[in-house]
């Protein structure tokens, strides 16, 4: 079995199956960090990580819901939002701390770190997906941002943007192009191209100061931190001009042995597989706060079924939690990568897992455990990278 399989198809097959109040995201505009940071953030500025293809791979219905009115008159319309510096005033309002991690302050949704540790995973997870993937966007992408009409200046949207490192690559291959990062804090790279802003936002407030502006509008692995992704693949379909690309990757916070069926242990009792039952708890807590963990199982129906969308195209890609003997050199580097940023995100849940009630000596065993599990490498693990893209139909 090929572990870094591939599947692109025209559907994907079936598989087995209380927090302090959040102020609303002000919708700043965050451009040029080189000419605004202070010193001290200067020394906090993260750097993207471009790394060349690993291997060539082969090629509904709206569920609106209301948002508060109040929240959302607090966000201008872009794209002429505030410009602001990285002040330690600033930063005081984007940023709170917990559990001995940075976290955004403006969703009680979005529960993952956004501190410089986080950053770099994300960094470092950007780079394995292009290799894992062999490319940086989907074969439509280049002719969609095409300077092929008179007058129209093509415009991207990368909507929870992370650390940018997609959009960077964007702004950089597309020079001619207007590129908008999305996130609930504002991009650090110093290296920001001069066509290429930074929003401070919530997505799911509504995307409708966005609607009409974008060819491309591409989502990576949000869904913890999105409320109702059924409505946000609805507003991409508003927010893209005629003939514009949706890209859509998620994965769905399940764990897979090594014949691609779901490992599914309970919360009832702790025990191995740890890394699987970790990842129980931690669908657990998502689910608990409002995020989505089971969009990645559901794109293909709202992309395929949704009456704005035509030829969609399914892809998904099995990724191993840790190396085997077996694999080759390429492989094992590929999964020496991938086990860095497991490792990561593992740390990176103890606050959510903390937070969701769970008694402390319980998140240190669970986290030790699946720690050493992945370390030991005897029980062979995936996750598993659901994508769809799909073009808007031009009339």
């Amino acid at each position: 079995m090929d572990r870094y399989k591939s599947l692109e198809a025209l559907a994907p097959a079936a598989t087995s199956s209380s927090n302090p109040q959040m102020a609303s995201p002000p919708h700043y505009f965050y451009h040029d960090p080189s000419e605004a940071m202070d010193s001290d953030a200067e020394s906090e500025a993260l750097s993207t990580t471009s790394m060349p293809p690993f291997s060539a791979t082969p090629s509904v219905a709206s569920s609106r819901t209301s948002y508060d009115a109040a929240a959302a008159s607090t966000r201008s319309v872009s794209p002429v939002p505030s410009v602001i510096s990285m002040t330690d005033s600033v930063r005081s309002q984007i940023y709170r701390s917990k559990y001995g991690r940075e976290f955004n302050n403006f969703s009680d949704v979005y529960a993952l770190p956004a501190d410089e540790e986080e950053m770099n995973r994300l960094d470092q997870q950007h780079a394995i997906i292009v290799d894992v993937m062999g490319e940086k966007y989907p074969p439509p992408v280049a002719d969609v941002m095409a300077d092929d009409v008179p007058g129209e200046r093509k415009a991207c949207l990368d909507l929870g943007c992370g650390s940018g490192g997609w959009i960077l690559d964007v702004a950089r291959d597309f020079p001619n192009c207007n590129a908008v990062a999305v996130d609930l804090i504002p991009m650090q790279s110093l290296s920001m191209p001069p066509n290429l802003r930074s929003e401070v936002d919530d997505i799911n407030l509504g995307l409708e100061h966005y609607y009409g502006d974008f060819n491309v509008v591409h989502v990576r692995l949000v869904s913890s931190g999105v409320k109702d992704y059924c409505r946000l693949v609805d507003q991409i379909s508003h927010v893209l001009r005629p003939g514009g690309l949706i890209d859509l990757a998620e994965f769905d916070f399940h764990v897979y042995d090594e014949n691609h069926q779901r490992l599914e242990p309970d919360t009832h009792q702790v025990g191995p597989p740890w890394w699987a039952r970790w990842m129980t708890f931690v669908r657990l807590a998502i689910q608990q706060i409002g995020g989505h963990t089971d969009a990645a199982t559901h794109l293909w129906d709202w992309v395929s079924n949704h009456p704005a969308f035509e030829q969609p195209v399914y892809r998904e890609y099995w990724m191993p939690i840790c190396s085997s003997p077996t694999d080759s050199d390429p492989g094992r580097q590929l999964c020496q990568r991938l086990s860095g940023d497991a490792l990561s995100f593992l740390r990176g849940t103890r606050p959510l897992l903390l937070g969701s009630g769970l008694a402390e000596d319980l998140v240190t065993e669970l986290i030790t455990h699946a720690e050493a599990e992945h370390h030991e490498a005897k029980i062979l693990q995936y996750t598993r990278l659901q994508c769809v893209y799909a073009r808007k139909k031009s009339v």
